[in-house]
């Protein structure tokens, strides 16, 4: 059996592809969804892709995830700037967190320059656009129980 990843992406995420799409890509959901599932599968991982606009679903979604030990890419969209519920959550992981941005909020406006979920994640991956996903997959892969891949960002 596969290890089960949870791709979890926060407010206004489900809206690729028609929002702003010279910050965040021409590429719909459904097309993000299919690239983390079939890279999932080439790496040996199962990948469930879900999308919320709901503070508490995402926090509910996280304890899931804390209590499953399972691992998690995180977009947070615009929670990162403010929910310390979902920081709080996010905390009690028991497996890897991956936090991922399309874009590199550093090189937007101030107000995204500050995540209070950087300080509980694993690690953060951010401004390669959809790649971010890609490249956090990956680390997740290499990190996975029964899993011996090496950590190659950009394969061969």
């Amino acid at each position: 059996m596969s290890p089960r990843v949870l791709v979890l992406n926060g407010p206004n995420l489900g809206r690729l592809g028609s929002r702003e799409p010279e910050v965040y890509g021409s590429t719909s959901y459904a097309g993000l969804v299919e690239r983390c599932t079939a890279l999932g599968r080439e790496l040996g991982l199962e990948v469930e892709v879900r999308e919320t606009n709901d503070e508490g679903e995402m926090i509910r979604w996280l304890h899931e995830a804390a209590d499953g030990e399972l691992p998690v890419v995180l977009n947070p969209g615009a929670f990162t700037h403010y929910s310390y519920g979902m920081r709080d959550a996010a905390a009690q992981r028991t497996a890897p967190l991956i936090e991922v941005h399309i874009s590199n909020p550093h090189t937007r406006e101030e107000f995204r320059h500050t995540s209070v979920v950087a300080a509980v994640a694993t690690g953060t991956v951010a401004g390669f656009g959809l790649a971010s996903y890609d490249l956090a997959l990956r680390a997740i892969a290499e990190r996975a129980p029964g899993t011996h891949r090496p950590l190659r960002a950009f394969p061969e």
